[in-house]
């Protein structure tokens, strides 16, 4: 039975056409550097106007999210006619991801979450959207139940179909419960049925021609996997690979499935790494090593004719990169790096005959610009600046350093500094990052680039447990939440004085997420290091957030997430820790945040309060986890600058 509660839901999409596209200008790249002290925190807040642009295969138009009046809009707009725009507001709901189906149709994946027999739920739907913005179907609307946006592949004939994974129940007692694959016309929303459900599969694979290959399984209780394979559609499924406890391995998958039968490429860290290998079906060992990068994991690849050509692979080790194995794309970006000089640019979409590219020009220091750049006529014409109010000029100069911990062990940080002003003996903002599985690359950060304009320097540590660095970085920071993982900022603290960077009686710690987390922890435990501390978002009761993830689907996989973090949880969880808090802290935390509940801050600030601790509570009615919208973005840059002018002035 399918839960009937669903229909409705998702209701609230409107269609502005033809509204004018605003802040395409920017100031010449030439421009002095503006004074930094006078940009305000509403420049730095803006949300970047235009998010993830994408070609239609013909290269006449591009969908891309753009930032109106501090909201994001889903927006179609067509290259030779950019004053015509077909707008969708979501409304409540958040819009997830973006594709051309054909140069006519595309699909939008939305989310939002509603209340589901008395339980906010986080529900998932894949929206088709006509060119012309004009006509739109929710697909599966009479079906779905949570999850409906896994979209396994897109027809590369020019077709109107696409095949997405969906469940049909709420109820893990029902067969629904389990995604069955549909084909979607999505001119029309009508589909056929393509893969039936099975049992303990939540996510299944498609090859470029659209068949279902791959099926991986897990089954909570017993913590065991499978993975699930068939060389064609006519075949059933076999079990090719079993494993089951807390670090089972399923070994080598299929990332990309090559038109030779029994073949495909797949990731494997055999020598420490993330690296791409060519990947035998039938035994699902490796070859020789296709492409790796010393020292660092590779990202993930980029594929072209529906999914079968490697096109090329994004890594990241100071900053993000490109690997191009398309001759083309490689040729044009050897031409743009080198015009572009000191700043980075990157490939970002191109039509199917790569006669028009979108590219980002910009780097650590500006929010940069998107450009429309057409390989025979080799010029590159200004489409959309990032943020109208701070241009292309550059901003505070970002780099790269590197400290030892205590015991050793190598860390690299991202140092963000005033420009214009000498790196001595600077106020330091230490800012972890959150995750903790994440890192920091010299990219452009909004929270660093407005406190470096206010005269602090900011560094932000990749330390031990997080991700980028290998499977053995990663693993350092196994059951060391508030403990070696906190020393490792300490020990950031210490390089900075140490190097003359910063003055050591003039730290603060400044974090979201986990990096609110760590400046709880710091709050309580690192009185001779900080002299504040700023959370957004943090976690501050580790049992209370096992419970809290331990209760969604697969929760016993969660929880031993969170009983692997600490030996004992309790003990480096702040919320217990209230009474040794001795230095002020600013508080920040979005009503809506699905990510780190808000009672995480709500029950931090109980305690404190009956402690008697100095504090500033500031609750987002709005907010979510991501800083989704711009109104919340300015609050937070308007408090935090208050606060530290008031607590470590620059």
């Amino acid at each position: 039975m399918t839960y009937q509660g669903f229909k409705g839901l998702f209701g609230g999409f409107v269609l502005f056409a033809a509204v004018p596209l605003g802040a395409t200008e920017s100031a010449p790249a030439g421009l002095p550097h503006a004074p930094a002290s006078t940009i305000s925190a509403e420049s730095f807040g803006q949300l970047p106007f235009m998010e993830a642009p994408k070609l239609s295969p013909d290269g006449t138009r591009i969908a891309t999210k753009l930032a109106i009046k501090g909201q994001q809009r889903l927006a179609i707009i067509p290259l030779d006619k950019t004053q015509h725009i077909a707008m969708i507001d979501p409304g409540a709901s958040d819009i997830n991801g973006w594709s051309w189906v054909n140069n006519d149709w595309l699909i939008a994946k939305i989310g939002s979450t509603s209340l589901v027999e008395g339980d906010s739920w986080y529900l998932r739907r894949t929206l088709s959207i006509s060119a012309d913005g004009k006509t739109m179907h929710m697909l599966g609307k009479d079906d779905a139940a949570q999850s409906a946006d896994d979209v396994l592949w897109i027809a590369q004939d020019g077709s109107p179909h696409v095949r997405i994974a969906l469940q049909t129940s709420i109820y893990s007692s029902q067969p629904g419960f389990w995604p069955e694959v549909r084909d979607y016309d999505v001119t029309t929303g009508r589909s056929t049925l393509v893969q039936r459900p099975v049992e303990t599969v939540m996510d299944w694979y498609a090859d470029p021609a659209g068949t279902v290959r791959l099926g991986m399984g897990y089954e909570d209780a017993s913590r065991s996997y499978r993975l699930l394979y068939r060389d064609s559609a006519t075949q059933s499924f076999r079990t090719v690979s079993r494993a089951r406890g807390r670090d089972a391995d399923l070994g080598n998958t299929p990332a990309v499935f090559l038109p030779e039968p029994g073949k495909a490429l797949g990731f494997d860290d055999a020598d420490g790494f993330n690296a791409l290998y060519p990947l035998d079906l039938a035994t699902l060992k490796t070859g020789p090593k296709l492409f790796g990068v010393p020292g660092y994991d590779i990202g993930n690849v980029i594929t072209g004719d529906g999914g079968s050509r490697l096109v090329g692979v994004r890594y990241t080790d100071t900053h993000a990169r490109t690997h191009w194995f398309d001759p083309k794309l490689a040729d044009v970006q050897a031409k743009i790096d080198a015009a572009v000089g000191t700043r980075t640019a990157e490939i970002v979409s191109w039509s199917r005959d790569f006669s028009v590219l979108m590219v980002w020009v910009g780097g650590a220091d500006r929010p940069g610009a998107y450009y429309e750049y057409r390989p025979e006529e080799g010029v590159m014409h200004l489409f959309a600046t990032l943020n109208d109010a701070l241009g292309t000029a550059a901003y505070g100069p970002v780099s790269t350093i590197h400290y030892k911990a205590r015991d050793g062990l190598d860390i690299a940080a991202v140092l963000t500094v005033p420009r214009g002003k000498p790196a001595k003996n600077l106020p330091l903002i230490l800012m972890p990052h959150g995750g903790p599985f994440a890192r920091d690359d010299e990219s452009w950060d909004w929270w660093a680039q407005f406190l470096a304009s206010r005269g602090y320097a900011v560094l932000q540590p990749n330390y031990r447990g997080s991700s980028g660095y290998g499977g053995d970085f990663t693993k350092k920071g196994r059951g060391q939440w508030g403990l070696a993982m906190q020393d490792d900022l300490t020990d950031a603290v210490k390089w900075a004085a140490d190097s003359g960077l910063a003055d050591a009686k003039r730290v603060c710690i400044v974090g979201g997420s986990y990096g609110g987390y760590a400046a709880f922890r710091a709050a309580g435990r690192d009185a001779a290091v900080y002299r504040c501390a700023v959370s957004y978002a943090g976690v501050a009761d580790m049992p209370a957030m096992l419970r809290y993830d331990g209760a969604f689907l697969n929760g016993g996989r969660a929880k031993d997430y969170f009983r692997d973090q600490a030996p004992d949880l309790k003990a480096v969880s702040p919320v217990y820790d209230a009474a040794h808090f001795a230095m002020p802290i600013l508080i920040l935390h979005g009503k809506k945040d699905t990510v780190v509940p808000v009672a995480q801050s709500r029950s931090m600030v109980a305690r404190l309060k009956a402690a008697g601790k100095p504090y500033r509570y500031v609750e987002q009615p709005l907010g979510d986890h991501h800083f989704s919208r711009e109104a919340d973005r300015v609050q937070f840059l308007t408090e935090l600058e208050a606060f530290l002018k008031e607590n470590n002035p620059a």
